[in-house]
């Protein structure tokens, strides 16, 4: 991955509607968005120059949008097209893509219900999201000290970027003690997720993952749970404790970044990805490669 920096780079951003030229691609520093979180955005990836699963980042991202009160102003398929096109005029075939929705500058104060919603679409070049090497032996992730919230005092179920504060301050104290990322617990001290990817556990040829009723249920937790199945593993949706995480055999974590990523330790527990982690690795590999090239 390039190391210049995102305002600098060259390419074209697809922003309310048209193609500008990247370095252009600017907000006022007024903006609702950025002094109170009002923003919501996906992470896709395109393989082979398709989308994966492109449809239904454009449903999130504007579910999440109205979650947070406000209205995208165009439609899934708009979203869809401009994506495609983001790809297309930034000569792109496998991206990762950065839809982002928030409110305007029109009004300053925690009520905006007179501003703008803009929209902007990016992509860039993002190989692997852990180093490769690493990724294969197994990643190694602390514990969170912050928990994901009550979904009863924040909108758990949107993709919204004030969600995140939390994540990047126990991203960020992970990699200081040098770990890849962190496992967070939710408001009553069960297993939740990591920073940015949803986690599963194998035990005795089954899979357990936590119940995604406090934090984002993602496209590629979906996914897996769906490959699993077909492949004739059985899939416990659950409420795991952190006294259970000694307990199993393999763990890795999911997610359109992380894809699927095998976890070797979380803080004193260790784990050795398996066949079944390796498995799942290579179908969510061959699930994402557009239909035509998978043929």
């Amino acid at each position: 991955m390039s190391a210049t920096p995102f305002d600098q780079r060259d390419g074209w951003i697809w922003y309310d509607g048209q193609l500008v030229p990247w370095k252009e691609a600017q907000l006022h520093v007024l903006s609702h968005g950025l002094h109170y979180g009002s923003s919501v955005f996906e992470g896709e990836r395109a393989y082979g120059g398709e989308i994966f699963k492109s449809t239904e980042h454009s449903e999130r991202l504007k579910k999440s949008a109205e979650i947070l009160d406000f209205e995208i102003p165009y439609s899934v398929a708009e979203i869809d097209a401009a994506k495609r096109l983001v790809l297309e005029k930034n000569g792109m075939t496998d991206a990762y893509l950065r839809p982002v929705a928030w409110r305007g500058s029109e009004m300053m104060g925690v009520a905006a219900q007179a501003n703008r919603i803009h929209l902007a679409i990016a992509a860039w070049e993002w190989p692997s999201y852990f180093d490769p090497a690493q990724k294969m032996k197994g990643i190694r992730i602390d514990m969170a000290e912050y928990r994901r919230p009550d979904p009863a005092t924040a909108p758990s179920a949107a993709k919204a970027a004030g969600l995140y504060m939390i994540c990047t301050i126990s991203k960020h104290k992970a990699e200081r003690k040098g770990y890849a990322d962190a496992l967070m617990l939710d408001w009553q001290g069960r297993v939740a997720e990591c920073t940015g990817a949803n986690v599963f556990f194998i035990r005795d040829g089954v899979v357990h993952t936590p119940i995604a009723d406090c934090f984002l249920d993602g496209i590629t937790r979906r996914t897996v749970i769906d490959l699993a199945k077909r492949r004739g593993f059985e899939v416990a949706e659950r409420r795991i404790m952190p006294d259970e995480l000694p307990s199993f055999n393999e763990c890795f974590i999911t997610g359109t970044a992380a894809e699927v990523t095998p976890v070797s330790e979380i803080g004193p527990y260790r784990y050795q990805p398996g066949n079944m982690t390796k498995v799942l690795m290579d179908d969510y590999s061959a699930e994402v490669q557009p239909k035509s090239r998978a043929a």
